[in-house]
């Protein structure tokens, strides 16, 4: 079992590490880039650099209120 974690860890690591250099490439160095270079066909446009981690913050906070709240009412049923 130890080497299965060590295995997810480290794909959960090289998965991190990619969306983070994607990201701070796509925000800090592609604006100063020509925006006729080849390297804008595998980007998205700037406006997305903000609506997406937006989005899924908004969507975290969701899930982690309902999960909360799930969690306080399957507590209130057992004292009752």
């Amino acid at each position: 079992m130890e080497l299965a974690d060590k295995a997810v860890g480290f794909l959960l690591s090289y998965i991190s590490l990619s969306i983070f250099t994607y990201y701070t490439f796509w925000v800090i160095i592609l604006p100063f880039v020509n925006s006729d270079h080849f390297i804008h066909r595998y980007f998205l446009p700037q406006e997305y650099a903000i609506l997406i981690p937006v989005f899924a913050g908004m969507v975290l906070l969701c899930f982690l209120c309902i999960f909360i709240g799930y969690v306080m009412l399957k507590s209130k049923k057992k004292k009752a």
